[in-house]
This record gives C-alpha cells, sequence and structure tokens, in this order.
C-alpha cells in the first residue's frame, strides 16, 4: 500500500523535496550559511590531517607553546608541543562524529517510542509519556555526569550515554504528531484493508512524521556535539591521548593567561559547528512549514 496513493495521504515527497519547500529552505539566508559550514567543517576534518606537515600525536619540544602562524604550525602547539591545527582536525573528526551517531541513536529511540504512544494512545501511550516525561524531569547534564561517571569513558560509550539522554524531545514530538494524523482517512483505509499495526506505524505514519523528525535531529546534533564537550571539559569524557573538541578546552583551562589560543580554538570550532547545526535547523523548521513566507 503507497501512501501517496491512498486519499487523504501526506506524501514525504509533497511534504519535504517539493520545489517550494527546497526554495523556501535555500532563501533562508543562516540555513544555507549553515549548510556550507557544516560541509567545510566536515570536509576540513576528513581531509586536512591528511594535508599537514605534521599528525595529531607528533611531539615537537622545541616549538612547546608556539603561537599561531609560527613555522609551519599554522594554528601554534600545545604544551607538549603537538600542533594544534592537526589535534583540532582529528578531535573534530571525534566531536562530529559522536554527534551525528548519538543523533541517529537518539532519533531512533525516540522516533520507535513515539509512534508507538502516539498511535496507541489509551494507557499503553499513557505510560509511555509520562516515562518520557520523568527522564526529562532529570537536568540532562546532570544525568549525563552521573552515567559517564560509572562507566569506562570512549567514544562509543559517550555516544550511547549521549543518545539515551536526548531521545526525550524527539519522542514527544513524533508522539504529537502521530496523534494528529492517526484519525487521517488514509490509516482509515490501512485498517480497512486489515494491514497490521506495525505497517500502519512504521510505513504510514512514521514516514509522514519526517518534517519533525528531520527538524529534532539537526538539533539533536548541535547538542550532542555540545555535551560531548560538556563532559571531555569536565574530565569524565574522551581521554586522552584521544583529542576531542571538550577535552582541549580541558587542556587548556590552566594556560588561558600564558597561551589563550589553546581555548580559543576549540572553542571557536565548537561554535561553528553548534551554531551551523542551529541554523540549519531553524531553516529547516520555516521551509517545512507552509505558513512560513521567507520571501
Amino acid at each position: 500500500m503507497s501512501v501517496s496513493s491512498t486519499p487523504g495521504a501526506i506524501s514525504v515527497k509533497s511534504a519535504w523535496w517539493n520545489s517550494r519547500t527546497f526554495r523556501r529552505f535555500v532563501r533562508h539566508r543562516l540555513a544555507a550559511l549553515g549548510v556550507v559550514m557544516v560541509i567545510i567543517l566536515t570536509l576540513a576534518c576528513i581531509i586536512g590531517p591528511y594535508l599537514l606537515p605534521y599528525n595529531d600525536l607528533y611531539i615537537d619540544l622545541r616549538a612547546r607553546f608556539s603561537p599561531p602562524l609560527t613555522g609551519y604550525h599554522f594554528l601554534g602547539t600545545d604544551p607538549l608541543g603537538r600542533d594544534l591545527a592537526a589535534r583540532l582536525l582529528m578531535a573534530g573528526r571525534i566531536s562530529m562524529l559522536v554527534g551525528f551517531a548519538a543523533m541517529v541513536l537518539s532519533t531512533l529511540i525516540g522516533a520507535t517510542i513515539g509512534v508507538v504512544a502516539g498511535y496507541y494512545g489509551g494507557r499503553i501511550g499513557t505510560v509511555l509519556m509520562r516515562f518520557v516525561d520523568a527522564v526529562l524531569s532529570f537536568p540532562s547534564i546532570f544525568l549525563l555526569l552521573a552515567l559517564a561517571a560509572f562507566i569506562k569513558p570512549s567514544p562509543i560509550m559517550i555516544t550511547v550515554i549521549i543518545a539515551i539522554t536526548s531521545w526525550m524531545e524527539v519522542a514527544r514530538i513524533v508522539e504529537a504528531e502521530v496523534r494528529s494524523l492517526r484519525e487521517r482517512d488514509f490509516i482509515m483505509a490501512a485498517r480497512m484493508l486489515g494491514l497490521s499495526n506495525r505497517w500502519i506505524m512504521f510505513r504510514e505514519l512514521l514516514p509522514n512524521a519526517m518534517g519533525p523528525i528531520i527538524v529534532a535531529a539537526t538539533l539533536t546534533v548541535a547538542r550532542a556535539i555540545l555535551l560531548e564537550a560538556y563532559v571531555s571539559f569536565l574530565g569524565y569524557g574522551i581521554q586522552p591521548p584521544l583529542p576531542s573538541w571538550g577535552n582541549m578546552l580541558n587542556g587548556a583551562q590552566q594556560y588561558l593567561q600564558s597561551a589563550p589560543w589553546l581555548a580559543i580554538i576549540p572553542g571557536v570550532a565548537i561554535t561553528l559547528a553548534v551554531t551551523s547545526f542551529n541554523f540549519i535547523g531553524d531553516g529547516l523548521r520555516d521551509a517545512l512549514d507552509a505558513r512560513s513566507d521567507l520571501n
């Protein structure tokens, strides 16, 4: 059964990939800037380390605390003489990978719980959404730190911890969207055809709720990058010598007076990444809103 062929259906294509929606997104200047910045950051983190004369673990004791634009060290060096540009780009690989992976995992968890709660409603929906509310009642950063303190830190574990403390907003968004769709004509038609509840939830309802999910997922990437930076900055996240933007800030805090670039450079990288994803999320939200006029 095709959603787009059923009366009353809202096809995913018409909701997102039509030309008017795409034009609204492109005309959102901050969103377009965010896309460009994310592409630049991603390519820099993937390709950049291969173009530098030093890797992130090379130690040059004679060049310790070199300021930016010194010799071959474009962004300077850290207290051990390691090239800051190489460490920044390698840290970007890890921080952005954690952000993307945490987004995927948290979106899967939140969308699954949200679609089940929204479709069944009643006692099942109430229990699931009260569980969501209970988890939301804990400040996420403290919950994240409590979990990180008891688990051996690694990129995989930090990703999992961030994901299991970030899915609740997605669940609430999906639950509200599914509740508004479950009585539509195409869902009634699917029930009359005898399709299973699983099919209706995951092949009919969930694809038609993809607009809000995409927006929430984009904003979750920014939040995950920030959470990784928080946890690593406080010493509970990714541990040296493996670099991340958060533990680079952690190692720089005692040198704020003598070598401020050690904190400024990773701080700027975090700001650019988070701001860019937030711009993209805002642009997607406005583009998917038919009432939005970006002209």
